[in-house]
């Protein structure tokens, strides 16, 4: 998605970047982990087909796709680059023709150092604001395999509750309505966060 091919968004433990060129190596190297590719339902993919995979998600308008840093590590640049403060990923899967108000949330915290930090919530939180505000959502779903008990239980104490369970496809889905109490409480946590402008001088190929 463009839109956010020039936003960056600061919060306490993660900053969230667009998903460029630069950062495919080391998510390629994070998907040729078989824990990962089960906790994501994904096959691997070449590193040539990774570079395509984030072409294409930078330009379908039914994916809105960050890069999650440690803000920790992130804020000490110039020292380590960007994609070694690479944590994970988040992502937001606009698919429902009949119901554009629907966002299907998705969080990596791929580093297992990373994990139990709070930056898959602090993640969420800053994608389901930015999808609240930029995008117009009104809904949100996840879906996770039903063996994923952190992040199905990072997700209820975001509000979110279970409405099925898959036995097919082993996993369950969970939902979270905005209603004016749930915005408001949802402004209110990522009131902190700020949203600069990315890289002035970015120019990847278009």
């Amino acid at each position: 998605m463009r839109l956010n091919e020039n936003t960056m968004l600061l919060g306490k433990r993660v900053v969230l970047v667009p998903y460029t060129s630069e950062h495919v190596p080391r998510y390629h190297e994070w998907m040729q982990s078989e824990d990962l590719q089960r906790l994501t339902a994904s096959e691997p993919l070449t590193l040539e087909q990774e570079y395509g995979m984030q072409r294409s998600w930078r330009e379908d308008t039914d994916k809105c796709t960050f890069i999650v840093l440690d803000a920790e590590k992130w804020q000490t640049q110039p020292g380590p680059t960007e994609e070694s403060c690479m944590t994970g990923d988040v992502n937001l899967f606009l698919t429902d023709l009949e119901d554009p108000t629907l966002g299907e949330i998705e969080v990596m915290i791929a580093e297992p150092s990373s994990r139990g930090r709070g930056f898959g919530t602090e993640a969420a939180l800053l994608m389901m604001s930015y999808g609240v505000t930029k995008l117009g959502l009104t809904t949100f779903e996840a879906k996770i395999g039903q063996g994923n008990e952190p992040s199905i239980r990072m997700f209820q104490k975001l509000h979110f509750e279970q409405v099925s369970v898959s036995s097919v496809f082993q996993e369950v889905t969970l939902r979270l309505t905005m209603t004016e109490s749930e915005r408001q409480w949802l402004l209110e946590k990522t009131s902190y966060v700020e949203e600069k402008p990315y890289r002035d001088k970015l120019a990847e190929p278009r």
